[in-house]
């Protein structure tokens, strides 16, 4: 198919049209945040009439979720790498776990914002959810390794263990390893203290941190 805008010719393959819209959407969140994100916008930057979108996406919302799960996935498959699995000790591999939650949240800022800030929820989105659960599941395997490491009589559960970390990564990541203005200044680099709350956390729980 082929179309003309501003006197220039152009042609897509429909099979690109998904992504090509995917991309704008994820410019204009670089640009204007989630709440600049329209199908009209999305459309015209992907050089297609505001008509267009509809046939991959319901609406906006739609296409703000398929963002927000294709990021889910990516931030899985980075969790995956950092952990590498578990060598050379789990308490190694779980810190650099976190410190590919940081490298994900400042080298792709555009689709941390669509998952954790653009509003969508998870409830009636299949795939949304799914995607996120995957993400999830890496870091809870890893925990899993982590507390079996521990001291039988004092092994907490895996899932508790999970949901702090990511509770102390995702805050770490958002207040201060961001890369847009909204990041706030700490007098140590934000890996340093990801680095220090999990060793205290680790510590406290009992775990080998070596």
């Amino acid at each position: 198919m082929s179309w003309s805008r501003g006197g220039e010719s152009r042609s897509y393959h429909h099979g690109n049209l998904r992504e090509a819209l995917m991309k704008a959407a994820l410019e204009l969140i670089a640009e204007r945040g989630p709440t600049g994100v329209t199908f009209a916008e999305a459309a015209r930057r992907a050089g297609v009439s505001p008509a267009a979108p509809y046939r991959h996406f319901r609406d906006r919302d739609d296409l703000l979720a398929t963002v927000a799960a294709a990021g889910f996935d990516r931030l899985g498959a980075a969790l995956l790498t950092g952990w590498d699995d578990g060598k050379p000790s789990p308490a190694k591999a779980f810190e650099r776990m976190g410190r590919a939650y940081l490298d994900f949240a400042r080298t792709h800022p555009a689709d941390y914002v669509a998952m954790f800030e653009s509003g969508i929820g998870m409830e009636g989105n299949a795939p949304l959810q799914q995607a996120s659960q995957r993400a999830f599941g890496a870091l809870r395997e890893a925990a899993e390794a982590v507390v079996a490491a521990m001291p039988g009589e004092a092994r907490p559960p895996a899932l508790m263990v999970a949901l702090h970390t990511w509770a102390m990564a995702h805050g770490v990541a958002s207040l201060f390893g961001r890369a847009d203005n909204a990041r706030r200044k700490t007098p140590m680099p934000p890996e340093e203290l990801l680095e220090a709350a999990f060793l205290v956390y680790l510590k406290g729980l009992g775990a080998p941190t070596g």
